[in-house]
């Protein structure tokens, strides 16, 4: 698949982008949809992520979580987790920020024609996975049946609860929810996503599953998969963890000979199993 094009020659130049629009998702969690210059296009593929900085407090990776088919704004959704994001989180409409890509490999959306596709999120995993929804839904006729799984901690903790509704409202869509902790007024599923795969009817040779979320529930995901019999390298898996330059350089990333940020962060879960077995590796 080719890669989108680094929207600096140098890749460790920084372009500044104004903030059309931030908005809170969750309590922690928040979106930005950033305009790049001179009413340029931001092309991307799924999976890819952006370096993205505030000049004097730093930079920090994400995904970007935006329409791969719409680049004229660029979409990243994060939580607040220390000093870039907290500064990233206070950014209002207006205000610039500092923008490095995009980075890494994609997910295998050529891969999943023809086939039928299962997501498998949690939590925050599932902004890496939103463009591919938008992918599937705009080109909906190249793809098989099309399930999404998504499991958050409370209901107040679901990411994209508009576009999920509307998304449930397609015909040939399965999107099914659930939290670990339900509320009175909660009326969903309780319990964690992995107990939603044996609810699908798989047809293991002919499904292709994206799985994004913390590394225990991808460990589990997995499994759960394989037990439904799919092929591990027809599993693919976000492994978004300790990256740093976005190009290679500092070695942060770096996993038993793979460099996340080059070779992934997407990988097939034939590739990853030896390690993501091992815990806080």
């Amino acid at each position: 698949m080719l890669e989108a094009e680094l929207l600096s020659s140098e890749p460790m130049q920084p372009t500044l982008m104004r903030v059309h629009k931030a908005r809170h998702e969750t309590s922690d969690t928040f979106t930005l949809e950033l305009e790049p210059p001179n009413s340029s296009v931001f092309e991307f593929q799924p999976g890819q992520f952006n370096m993205i900085g505030i000049l004097g407090i730093g930079e920090v990776p994400i995904s970007i979580s935006g329409d791969p088919d719409h680049p004229e704004l660029l979409v990243h959704t994060t939580r607040e987790v220390g000093a870039v994001t907290s500064a990233l989180k206070r950014a209002h409409s207006g205000d610039w920020v500092t923008v490095r890509g995009p980075f890494g490999n994609s997910w295998p959306m050529e891969k999943a024609e023809g086939r039928d596709v299962i997501l498998i999120n949690g939590g925050i995993g599932l902004a890496p996975l939103r463009p591919v929804i938008y992918k599937i839904v705009n080109h909906r006729a190249r793809y098989g049946r099309f399930a999404v799984l998504y499991g958050a901690r409370t209901p107040g903790d679901i990411l994209y609860e508009r576009e999920l509704t509307k998304w449930r409202s397609h015909f040939d869509l399965d999107i099914e929810l659930t939290v670990d902790h339900g509320q009175n007024d909660w009326r969903g599923n309780v319990g964690v996503v992995t107990g939603l795969i044996s609810r699908l009817s798989i047809d293991p040779a002919n499904t292709l599953a994206m799985v994004c979320g913390p590394e225990i529930m991808m460990r589990f995901t997995v499994k759960a998969l394989e037990a439904q019999g799919l092929s591990r390298d027809l599993m693919f898996l976000s492994m978004e963890r300790n990256m740093k330059c976005g190009i290679g350089l500092c070695g942060h990333c770096q996993i038993q000979g793979h460099i996340l940020c080059q070779s992934g962060p997407v990988y097939p879960y034939s590739v990853v199993a030896p390690f993501l077995e091992v815990k806080e590796l």
